[in-house]
């Protein structure tokens, strides 16, 4: 009875999981029939309903997502403890998933990435591009890399980055035509170059801060992007205004492409941090890649 109900127990996970019977059977190696005739197997002898099916879907039952819920972390560390046995060996292996967003990945963690992955071979790393602030455990992922301030206070965090400034930059082609602001209000007048954030659907909002008071202005401008080579770009075409991280554009400064402006106002934002669960046993494989963050 046990064993019967632990089998189908984990069934229903990957089926609740996936919604699809198609993907849940790929992903366990029974066939679709097995696997339909084990569910129904399993909410006879718990006499409750856990899915409801029709010809194109499935989905859990009000019973069955809080059965769901409950399991998950459960599974998830029996999964965890698993994964750490195998690791147990003299060559590290396992998976990782990151998520970060695009200047973190490029300045903080791919120059780290890089080297690791070469001296540990058979440790596999996924890392998913992304401005948005993933939500880490509903996304699956191991760890995150935001700025410190982003990062939930049930979190883990681990600073891997100095504090970042912010500028603001424009060609100076763009400043010859248009002069430029000397305080946030004027970008008013100004054309910008916006930002939308994929997790609300919104533009982004520049921050300025000056004297402890801070100003937080919606820019408008004929250019909306949200890949950060293309914004530099743009202002260096004299196509308006970017609100960048200034590491970014330092050459671009030295060698007269751009012209910095509002220096004065440009906050410094709590550095990036490598964030992650803390109920979580990680791998062996992780906490490779977590004492190569520290040493960076």
């Amino acid at each position: 009875m046990l064993k019967d109900n632990f089998n189908d127990l984990l069934s229903f996970m990957v089926v609740a999981r996936e919604r699809s019977f198609t993907r849940a059977a790929a992903q366990l190696g029974v066939s679709q029939s097995a696997l339909s005739h084990a569910m129904r197997n399993l909410e006879a002898r718990l006499d409750v309903r856990l899915l409801t099916r029709t010809t194109r879907s499935v989905a859990p039952t009000e019973a069955g997502e809080q059965l769901f819920i409950r399991l998950s972390p459960h599974l998830l560390e029996i999964e965890q403890e698993l994964t750490a046995l195998r690791d147990m060996r003299d060559k590290p292996a396992g998976n990782i998933r990151i998520t970060a967003g695009e200047h973190a990945m490029t300045e903080v963690l791919w120059p780290v990435l890089k080297p690791f992955m070469a001296q540990y071979p058979d440790i596999n790393v996924e890392v998913t591009v992304d401005n948005g602030l993933t939500d880490i455990v509903d996304g699956r992922f191991d760890a995150g890399v935001r700025l410190g301030e982003q990062v939930a206070k049930d979190m883990i965090a681990m600073r891997i980055a100095p504090d970042m400034r912010m500028a603001v930059v424009g060609s100076p082609a763009y400043f010859a035509r248009y002069g430029e602001p000397h305080t946030p209000e004027q970008l008013a007048n100004h054309r910008c170059i916006n930002m939308r954030l994929p997790t609300r659907g919104g533009l982004y909002v520049w921050e300025f801060e000056q004297d402890g008071h801070e100003l937080r202005v919606r820019v408008e401008g004929q250019l909306t992007l949200n890949n950060l080579p293309q914004r530099l770009d743009a202002a260096e075409a004299g196509l308006g205004l970017a609100y960048v991280p200034d590491d970014t554009v330092q050459e671009a400064i030295r060698a007269g492409r751009l012209v910095r402006v509002l220096e004065e106002w440009c906050p410094v934002f709590d550095g990036y941090h490598l964030y992650y669960p803390g109920r979580r046993q990680h791998t062996t494989a992780f906490a490779l890649l977590v004492e190569a963050l520290r040493r960076s």
